[in-house]
């Protein structure tokens, strides 16, 4: 163990350092900084960002991958959600389970979190430690040591993990199940956790190919924001990053998703259910994949139909017809490939989930014939923005939108310029971005309902929902 990781050892502090960010070398543009961030990249490949913040002496560290569970190859989902845990087994240096004990002696405190497309780990702590997350990230990050004994009680961890989380929760058996209904060719349509059967089938050699093939340099970006200076963060990182050597040149291919030509629907039953739900998944663009033509507008879109209790979906199910408790809408364009617009309504008491998809057909049905008023596009374009100014305000914020958004090739430039980019949308570009996206032919609806009773002797068992006035046509587009 080197002398910085046994000095600060003796120091028993713990505080978070977490800060997150990816770029892909562009500078952003002159006229348009959100978070102002610095770069520069390593001789290795590994990119670095900064975005000061000198408030108060902290540090928020973060290093993404550019892997997730859509790089798996068929027959291992799980592989990316499990190196979530592996990460924290240890190294030669640093024994298991040491690494988040080590951050939290020094007042710290640590984390880690996976999607499709990355997976990130994070420290948030004092300014004056932070060299010491950066040789412990820069040891795991080439020297994990993946041995029987590390890798098969942390599988326990991970089945059980799935156990409580999706297999014990009918809301996300409903989400799985719609994503795998949505998907039919993208790697997308398999959980993030991991198929259980899958899981157990992860080999040791599988997981060590996986390491070797995707946790490298050139293919990470360590971000840092906080009370540091590029003069200070620079050494430190080639200090600890650069002696790490490049790793192979990746490139993230996938199964394309063919076109879609037919609406589905999933019904989940469980005795589980208390409240139900009528959810629906479009497919939809991303900054990157699809036609991202629309994904400003589509951001705007899901603010004006169900981002806040004056939407359209809100106002209407809920405040005014009385027939839902709660209803949205969302949409996120940060995917390397296609990506989701999602509504979701639970009904109230008596109110059966036919007639509320019925109304939201209405509702949508509405939408695509008449557009959206430029009032209520701009009152949603000042709400999107106000909300990139507040991020500034803390650490994490800016850590994970610059982040993500370059984990998955978006460039900084682009994710500085993006309030200009929304206040730029117009009415007429979310009227066009909803009927291209709104869909049927494009999308799945859920519906999560309690165990029917058992029927009576003779008596025929209840059907599912059948689709509303809306589905009996193709659908919009």
């Amino acid at each position: 163990m080197t002398a910085a990781i046994a000095g600060l050892r003796r120091r028993c502090l713990w505080m978070p350092l977490a800060a997150a960010m990816v770029v892909l070398g562009v500078a952003p543009a002159a006229d348009a900084q959100v978070f102002d961030p610095k770069t520069f990249t390593l001789d290795n490949g590994l990119t670095v960002v900064l975005i000061e913040n000198h408030r108060v002496p902290v540090v928020t560290h973060m290093v993404w991958y550019k892997v997730g569970s859509s790089d798996e190859q068929a027959g291992e989902s799980g592989a990316a959600h499990f190196f979530e845990h592996l990460m924290f087994k240890g190294t030669d240096k640093v024994p298991p389970g040491a690494f988040s004990k080590i951050v939290a002696r020094n007042g710290g405190r640590d984390n880690a979190f996976n999607s499709y497309d990355f997976p990130a780990y994070f420290q948030n702590l004092a300014t004056d430690r932070l060299e010491l997350v950066m040789e412990l990230e820069a040891d795991r990050m080439t020297n994990l040591r993946l041995t029987p004994a590390e890798i098969e009680p942390e599988r326990a961890v991970v089945l059980e993990e799935r156990r409580s989380r999706t297999d014990n929760n009918p809301g996300s058996l409903l989400s799985e199940e719609m994503m795998s209904a949505l998907f039919v060719n993208h790697p997308q349509r398999r959980p993030i956790i991991g198929w259980e059967h899958e899981i157990r089938g992860l080999t040791r050699d599988g997981l060590e190919a996986f390491y070797r093939k995707w946790y490298a340099p050139n293919n990470a970006i360590v971000v840092v924001a906080g009370d540091v200076t590029l003069e200070e963060l620079r050494p430190l990182v080639e200090k600890h990053y650069g002696p790490i050597p490049r790793g192979p040149e990746m490139r993230r291919g996938r199964a394309v998703e063919p076109p879609h030509r037919a609406e589905r629907r999933v019904v989940l039953r469980s005795d589980r259910v208390r409240q139900p739900e009528v959810r629906r998944l479009y497919l939809a663009p991303s900054y990157r994949a699809g036609a991202s033509e629309h994904a400003y507008a589509l951001q705007v879109l899901a603010d004006v139909i169900g981002g806040r209790a004056t939407s359209r979906l809100y106002r209407r199910l809920v405040v005014e017809d009385k027939l839902a408790v709660g209803a949205g809408a969302y949409y996120d364009p940060l995917s390397f490939d296609l990506s989701t617009f999602g509504i979701y309504a639970t009904p109230s008491r008596g109110v059966d989930v036919a007639e509320l998809e019925k109304a939201i057909e209405g509702l949508l049905d509405r939408l695509l014939a008449e557009g959206v008023s430029a009032d209520e596009v701009e009152r949603s374009k000042k709400r999107l923005v106000a909300e990139a100014v507040f991020a500034r305000d803390g650490l994490m914020g800016g850590a994970r939108v610059l982040g993500s958004a370059l984990a998955v090739d978006h460039s900084i430039a682009a994710s500085e310029a993006w309030p200009e980019r929304i206040r730029a949308v117009t009415a007429e570009e979310v009227s066009a971005a909803a009927r291209a996206v709104l869909d049927r032919r494009a999308s799945v609806t859920g519906f999560l309902l309690p165990e029917a009773p058992p029927a009576a002797a003779g008596t025929p068992a209840p059907e599912a929902p059948r689709p509303g006035h809306a589905g009996e046509g193709p659908g919009p587009g």
